[in-house]
């Protein structure tokens, strides 16, 4: 063969033919070396695959526990906020009760999406599951109390029946002295 030409196979300039015509025998008619099995090789494998599922559902497990508790750090910044915003009527503080109503109540709709992506055979997901929904409940719960605080829940019977007298108030403020 001249140098710088292929061999022709199949009509095609530079395809290489790897078929073996050799009489020597194959590498699968060598046997193994003492003390290598190509079983224990295959099992090796299978041991690896599973430590690799162990250890990715070891994570999912831990991540979902992280989105679980997530809500707490929700519901003490929410907390504070509400704190700050005052037992007065005005647009801040309805703003921020209202938010803080509306955030556990959409989280709470949608806790099969927030754990789809941690789902396993081997990750139990009710325990985080449990724990996200009594902390969006908690925080549902601070809501409604902060609706108390600013007088907007109908909690007395003149609020309903408006023939009943309102109810009497618990704090009276005054102030300076008194011109005569």
């Amino acid at each position: 063969m001249e140098k710088g030409k292929g061999v022709m196979v199949g009509g095609r300039r530079w395809a290489v033919d790897f078929t073996d015509y050799s009489t020597s025998p194959s590498s699968r008619d060598i046997p193994d070396p003492p003390g290598f099995s190509r079983a224990s090789q295959d099992q090796d494998d299978s041991t690896l695959s599973r430590q690799k599922k162990d250890a990715e559902s070891n994570w999912k497990s831990q991540k979902a526990w992280e989105v679980a508790q997530a809500p707490f750090k929700n519901l003490l910044m929410m907390g504070f906020m509400m704190w700050m915003a005052g037992s007065t009527v005005h647009l801040f503080s309805i703003g921020i009760t209202f938010s803080a109503l509306l955030q556990p109540i959409s989280a709470l709709q949608g806790v099969g999406k927030v754990f789809e992506p941690y789902k396993d055979v081997k990750v139990d997901l009710l325990g985080p599951k449990l724990l996200f929904i009594a902390l969006n409940l908690g925080g549902l719960a601070l809501g409604v109390w902060k609706l108390n605080t600013l007088g907007l829940l109908p909690t007395h019977a003149s609020d309903w029946v408006s023939s009943l007298p309102p109810a009497q108030e618990v704090e009276y403020s005054g102030g300076g002295i008194p011109i005569r």
